[in-house]
């Protein structure tokens, strides 16, 4: 990488993963597996930054060491089964459940070279649903599972398209130890009108055997999205904050863990630029010495309102009102794009630690992506 591209705040560790030169990589997704200090990040290997041009799944594991804060990367593999004959596969969703020690990556497979705005024109849904599983944190996996006709069966000829993430996917703490996998579908509600986008999970409650659809996020329409699972007032809810394209995120909350969100509202201090982008949240547990041990919120997101540029890290310590996020620090400036975050537990400085893995470049923003990891000290010193 460039010397010259510096993060704009300290950062204890900064190194490109993916660079565009024979192919192209875009869409990034990071999952951080403390049982065995084990970092994986995925990313969509294109033919060029074109959608309809990309092919399959690249991923990097990332042996860390919590002692030195020090990760070595292995070197780039692609994963030649996540896909389905005669389509490419886009939007990495990995997920790990505990319980049984079984890694899921989800993905989408698209027919060809079908566009998405095709299948909305047309209102013709061709996507397919697909998941690999590993059991030995990513080194080997399985065959494709295509599980569009049992999951969404019901609900597919009502839809234009749909997709899953990007980014990772979460274990609940609930009695089930519920996987959720963050998705938008693009419902057909009048024939004569244009798709409406709408964010949703799918869910398990038997640790990746079986899933099934949640209901969609109302009020608001929606499409990419990510949800974190938050602790306060002393019960735990699903928080989803989702892509729009007008002018500002939505988000909602879900009390059972993910079936059902409460209707959409719009978050007017994290701003989308024109047509909107993806973005990532995480929740954590705040620094010991906080006043209250319900958990924080923390959104990685370009934060210019005209364009994809400025990657900004923003810290809510009250994560169900919208109205009580920090104004951004800037991670890095310049062109950027989708970031996925991971926390990490706690950093050498005490406070809370997190990785992050995005799009950026110079000339386009999506030359490269880059892995970075700081602390919260280092993003808002003034908070710890």
């Amino acid at each position: 990488m460039d010397a010259s591209v510096m993060a704009s705040i300290p950062v204890l560790k900064q190194e490109t993963l993916f660079r565009n030169s024979t192919w192209s990589y875009r869409i990034p997704a990071l999952l951080y597996l403390p049982r065995f200090s084990i970092i994986l990040a995925f990313a969509e290997e294109r033919e060029d930054v074109v959608d309809e041009h990309a092919k399959l799944i690249a991923m990097r594991r990332g042996m860390y060491d919590p002692t030195t804060h020090h990760v070595q990367w292995s070197s780039m593999e692609t994963i030649v089964s996540a896909q389905l004959k005669d389509h490419r596969s886009m939007n990495p969703c990995p997920v790990y459940d505990e319980v049984s020690g079984k890694l899921i990556l989800f993905f989408i497979a698209v027919p060809g070279k079908i566009s998405e705005q095709h299948q909305l024109r047309t209102k013709t849904n061709l996507v397919r649903l697909c998941y690999i599983t590993s059991m030995d944190q990513g080194r080997t996996w399985s065959t494709v599972q295509d599980i569009t006709e049992g999951t969404i069966s019901s609900e597919y000829k009502n839809w234009a398209t749909f997709a899953v993430g990007p980014g990772h996917g979460l274990q609940l703490l609930n009695e089930a130890r519920s996987l959720v996998i963050p998705a938008y579908a693009y419902r057909i509600l009048d024939p004569k009108q244009h798709p409406t986008p709408h964010a949703f999970c799918f869910i398990s409650s038997d640790h990746g055997t079986t899933w099934e659809m949640g209901n969609f996020v109302g009020k608001e329409s929606a499409v990419e999205c990510q949800v974190a699972e938050v602790h306060t007032c002393g019960r735990r809810v699903l928080y989803c904050n989702a892509r729009s394209s007008k002018g500002a995120r939505i988000q909602a909350v879900s009390y059972n863990h993910g079936v059902d969100f409460e209707g959409g509202q719009r978050v007017e201090m994290l701003v989308e630029p024109p047509f909107g982008c993806h973005g990532s949240v995480t929740a954590f547990p705040p620094p010991r010495d906080a006043r209250c041990q319900d958990s924080w919120l923390l959104y990685t997101h370009p934060t210019d309102p005209k364009g994809r540029r400025d990657l900004g890290i923003y810290l809510n310590k009250t994560p169900l009102n919208p109205e009580q996020w920090t104004k951004p620090s800037i991670l890095f400036k310049g062109l950027c794009a989708y970031s996925d975050l991971q926390y990490m537990g706690v950093g050498p400085d005490g406070s809370p630690l997190f990785s992050c893995l995005f799009e950026y470049g110079t000339q386009q923003q999506c030359e490269e992506i880059i892995f970075v990891m700081f602390t919260l000290k280092q993003a808002f010193p003034s908070e710890c």
